[in-house]
C-alpha cells in the first residue's frame, strides 16, 4: 500500500522523551562489553531497536518512536561503536556474533519474545535475527530495507547515486587514485585499517560524509563533517561488513529465506526517494513476504528522521500498542 504521512515536522509525531530506567555494559564475550539500555514501561510490551550502520550506534531520540506507557524499549550499541568497546573493533565482530549479542541481551532480560524495529542495517540484522531465531519474534518494523546484495552495495559504491550526485560523487571518489577505482570498498579498505590514525580518520569522514549526503529528502549534497571518533568507527565497522558480504552464506540469502519469517507480522516504511537503499528492495521482500504491509512514503529519502518516515513509523508503533 502507498500512503503519503504529510511533510509536519517529525517533533509533532515523536512521543514525548524519556529517561532510561536501566543501563549497563553487558560482557559478550570475545573481548567485547555492549551498552545497553532500557526505557518505558518495565511491565510493557518489549521492543528491540536495532540501530544502523553498521556502526552507527543508538540515541535517545531513537526511544521517541514509542509510547512510554506501552513499549518496554531496549537500544544497545551493537560491538565496536557507540558505548561498546572495544571502540571501532572489528575483531571477532561479525553478522552472527550481533545476532548472538541479541539473543543473550533477550536471554539476559528473561524475555520471551519481542518485537523487533531497525532501520537500514538494522532491518538487515532484523531480518537476519528473525530468520535464525523465528519462535523469539512476535513482529517486525522496519525502516529503509537493505538486504545486503552485491547489487545494492554496487548501486551506493560503483556509481549509481552518484549520478544523481555527481559532485558528492566526485568528492568521494577524487581521493582514491584512479586505478584503484574500480573497487571502492576495497580501496577505502585499505586505508581505514592503514594503522595510521589521521589516514583512517580521514578516510573515514570522506566515507561517512558520503552517505550522510544523501540521507534526506532535502540533502543539498553536503553531508557535513562528522565527530573524527565517530566517522572513523563508522566507516570502519561499515566497510569491514561490506568488503565481507554481510557475512552471508551467499548473495540473496535474507530474500531466498523469507519463508522463515512468513508466519510473522511485518511492516515496512520506505522512503519514496531513498537514495543509500532505493525502494526495490522493500518492494521486493514484501512481494515475498504474505503478512507484511508496505508504507512507501511519499517525499521522503533514507533518513529515521525524515518527517513522513517519522511519522509512519510513530503510526504503525500506536497500532500495534493499541491491539
Amino acid at each position: 500500500m502507498d500512503k503519503f504521512s504529510g511533510q509536519k515536522s517529525a517533533v509533532h509525531y515523536l512521543h514525548p522523551p524519556v529517561d532510561p530506567f536501566d543501563q549497563r555494559m553487558i560482557d559478550v564475550g570475545d573481548g567485547h562489553t555492549v551498552y545497553m539500555e532500557q526505557s518505558g514501561n518495565p511491565q510493557g510490551m518489549p521492543v528491540v531497536v536495532l540501530h544502523g550502520g553498521p556502526g552507527g550506534g543508538c540515541s535517545p531520540a531513537m526511544r521517541r518512536y514509542f509510547d512510554p506507557r506501552i513499549f518496554r524499549v531496549i537500544l544497545f550499541d551493537q560491538r565496536g561503536c557507540g558505548r561498546s568497546r572495544p571502540h571501532a573493533s572489528v575483531k571477532d565482530n561479525t553478522t552472527w556474533h550481533l545476532v548472538r549479542d541479541i539473543e543473550r541481551i533477550r536471554d539476559d532480560l528473561d524475555i520471551d519474545r519481542w518485537i523487533v524495529f531497525g532501520g537500514s542495517w538494522g532491518a538487515t540484522l532484523a531480518l537476519i535475527y528473525a530468520q535464525t531465531h523465528p519462535d523469539r519474534v512476535s513482529g517486525l518494523v522496519l525502516r529503509g530495507v537493505f538486504l545486503a546484495t552485491r547489487a545494492e552495495l554496487d548501486w551506493f559504491y560503483g556509481g549509481g547515486a552518484g549520478r544523481f550526485w555527481p559532485e558528492t560523487w566526485a568528492r568521494f571518489v577524487d581521493l582514491i587514485p584512479e586505478d584503484e577505482r574500480g573497487d571502492l570498498i576495497a580501496a577505502y579498505h585499505k586505508r581505514l585499517f592503514s594503522g595510521d590514525l589521521m589516514v583512517e580518520t580521514r578516510y573515514g569522514r570522506a566515507w561517512s560524509a558520503w552517505e550522510n549526503a544523501l540521507a534526506s529528502f532535502h540533502s543539498n549534497g553536503i553531508g557535513g563533517e562528522s565527530p573524527g571518533e565517530y566517522a572513523r568507527a563508522f566507516a570502519r565497522l561499515e566497510n569491514h561488513y561490506f568488503m565481507n558480504g554481510a557475512f552471508l552464506d551467499y548473495d540473496g540469502q535474507i530474500l531466498d529465506q523469507v519463508d522463515r519469517i512468513a508466519h510473522i507480522p511485518g511492516a515496512i516504511v520506505q522512503g519514496r526517494y531513498d537514495m543509500i537503499c532505493p525502494p526495490q528492495a522493500a518492494w521486493n521482500l514484501a512481494a515475498r513476504w504474505p503478512n507484511v504491509e508496505l508504507h512507501m512514503v511519499r517525499n521522503a529519502g533514507h533518513a529515521l528522521s525524515e518527517p513522513g518516515i517519522s511519522a509512519e513509523l510513530v503510526r504503525v508503533m500506536d497500532r500495534i500498542g493499541e491491539g
